[in-house]
């Protein structure tokens, strides 16, 4: 009969059993009871079934297989995984903030400066206060005590309590001997201008970055790139070494061609005069009509950009760039010019504006006199609406549509500042003869004060008008040409009888220079009606031979002491030239004043 074969595992098991036999020797076994002895007996003569042991087997390679499988996952596939999982306990990596750049007038005033400051972070687990201390803490970094609570009620954290902290507050802090809090690099915005230079430069968020005005529309150029470092702490957050550090790359400065000193003389004349009129804003701009450059921009009321208790909607949108209105009165002179180049009227020509109104379709247009026969350089001085109307209705509405165009009218001006717009001007194919009389003496369109500031350079030099900048420009500006020169300087000439006896500006007195503008009074309308209130306007040039400077004026709803024009308005204007015509050493154009030997001499008599 043929021998069964013993197969391995039964083998491994035959000798486990015998060395179990040779231990339970009976020289070297215990002694036992009688019945236990005749167990063991028996279990020495047990026959293990195949099956059994190869069940048992199994299972114990398969438990070892399983270890062995997971052991080499960790140490060989999961590295990674687990090396993040035990940095976390003990590695952070730190931001570095990039010094942001400065901001500067064209003098090189700081408008806008980067300082040092402190983030305050806390690990919560080690975070051990009081009451009082929670308390003087939600005081000291201006945040609620229910939002201290809530962060440091977070288990195991590394939380951030505040950014941004000026380094005074950051020592008072410590001096509150809270364990648990660290303090980490930082820095802070700060506008040494405050409010009088708050809608040019605008503010940055809590991140740094651009929210308003010039910190918006550079943003990129200012802002550079933040540098990181890898820090390895204690479980007290103190830090125990350094991994490794990427240096910041710190932003460019800017230098604008606004100047501090004509900036805050325009901010005291535009807010005395809302406060003396009880108007509801203000605004101002000053441009050097050489270079273009834009010396003031002022809007009121302001805000303090260092301080956000101060922000609100009305106050921090900047008026000269984002607001329109209907400007009456000033958009006289462009029609007139127009007439004037093309040779329908010459200074001296003669309009018959009696009875004090004209029809014109379906409607009647007026002036506030009957002011009789006037040359045009009194259609100008009276500001008559209806010598307006006769003149520009002598022009082909294209082209007179064309001239506003290449004016800068419907178009946002291009002068690198967010929010900037273009106003309205209907296409010239929409107008009819109403449309083109009442667009002339500026109504049926809207308009921005930097616009009116803008299309005013045309008079200012020899017919061409120049794109305006807020950056600082080296060299004149190249304009596009508008109106012959000769056009220029008849209009100039016009528009100083504003100013003298029997003009609307009369009251306007700049002493050592002469001045040519023009007042503007417009009904505002509201709920698609005009209504009785007014937005007051003037424009101007000066000194009026040599001009240097454009300056436009605007005061929103004034209520007190006067409504128009030449009453509200033209004294900012003449408070802003004088001071910034000083300011910038021009000297005076008056002939009286340049006969006596100028201001110093007049004084002295």
């Amino acid at each position: 009969m043929r021998a069964r074969r013993i197969s391995f595992t039964e083998r491994l098991w035959r000798l486990l059993c015998n060395k179990c036999r040779e231990f339970w020797d009976e020289d070297n076994a215990p002694r036992l009871p009688k019945r236990d002895k005749e167990r063991e007996k028996d279990w020495r003569a047990l026959e293990i079934s195949q099956k059994r042991s190869h069940m048992l087997l199994g299972v114990l390679v398969t438990i070892f297989s399983v270890c062995f499988l997971r052991a080499v996952y960790i140490q060989c596939f999961n590295t990674e995984f687990l090396q993040k999982q035990g940095e976390v306990r003990f590695a952070r990596t730190l931001e570095i903030p990039a010094g942001r750049g400065q901001i500067f007038d064209r003098n090189g005033v700081v408008l806008a400066a980067t300082l040092p400051a402190r983030s305050i972070w806390a690990t919560t687990n080690l975070v051990h206060a009081t009451d009082t201390q929670i308390r003087a803490l939600s005081t000291l970094l201006d945040v609620s005590e229910s939002t201290i609570r809530k962060r440091l009620a977070r288990p195991d954290a590394f939380v951030n309590l505040a950014r941004q902290v000026d380094m005074d507050v950051v020592e008072k802090v410590k001096a509150l001997n809270i364990e648990g809090l660290s303090y980490t690099q930082d820095v802070k915005r700060h506008y040494p201008g405050g409010e009088v230079s708050a809608h040019i430069v605008g503010f940055n968020n809590r991140q740094d970055h651009g929210q308003e005005g010039i910190e918006l529309a550079n943003d990129e150029w200012l802002s550079g790139e933040s540098g990181s470092r890898r820090v390895i702490r204690d479980r007290l957050g103190h830090i125990l070494e350094e991994m490794w550090a990427q240096e910041p790359v710190p932003g460019k400065d800017l230098y604008l061609s606004i100047d501090s000193r004509i900036q805050y003389m325009a901010y005291s004349a535009v807010r005395s005069a809302v406060e003396k009129h009880n108007a509801k804003a203000g605004a101002v701009v000053v441009v050097d009509s050489i270079t273009g450059e834009i010396l003031a921009l002022v809007s009121w009321p302001g805000f303090d950009p260092n301080d956000r208790s101060t922000f609100q909607f009305e106050k921090i949108r900047n008026r000269v760039v984002t607001d329109t209105f209907e400007p009456g009165s000033i958009m006289k002179p462009f029609a007139i010019a127009k007439a004037l180049d093309m040779g329908i009227v010459r200074p001296d020509s003669r309009i018959e504006t009696s009875p004090g109104k004209i029809r014109v379709a379906d409607r009647t247009i007026t002036d506030t006199h009957n002011y009789g026969l006037l040359t045009v350089s009194q259609v100008i001085a009276k500001s008559s609406n209806v010598g307006t109307v006769k003149i520009a209705l002598q022009i082909p509405p294209q082209t007179l549509y064309d001239t506003y165009t290449r004016l800068g009218f419907g178009q946002a001006p291009q002068i690198g500042f967010p929010g900037a717009v273009a106003g309205r001007l209907r296409p010239a194919k929409s107008w009819g003869p109403v449309e083109q009389s009442t667009i002339s003496y500026g109504y049926g369109l809207s308009t921005s004060l930097m616009q009116i500031a803008q299309a005013y350079t045309v008079f200012a030099r020899n017919g061409d008008v120049i794109p305006l900048t807020l950056m600082k420009r080296n060299k004149p500006a190249v304009g596009e040409q508008v109106f012959r020169p000769e056009t220029a300087r008849q209009m100039r000439a016009m528009m100083m009888t504003t100013v003298h006896r029997g003009g609307t500006a009369s009251r306007l007195k700049v002493t050592g220079y002469t001045v040519a503008g023009k007042t503007g009074t417009a009904h505002k309308v509201k709920n698609g009606q005009y209504v009785n209130e007014y937005v007051a306007s003037f424009v101007g040039v000066a000194p009026a031979t040599q001009p240097r400077l454009v300056v436009a004026v605007m005061l929103d709803e004034p209520k007190d002491a006067g409504h128009v024009g030449g009453v509200v308005a033209a004294p900012v204007f003449g408070e802003v030239v004088e001071a910034a015509l000083r300011t910038m050493l021009v000297n005076p154009d008056d002939p009286m004043m340049v006969a006596g030997g100028g201001l110093l001499a007049k004084t002295r008599r």
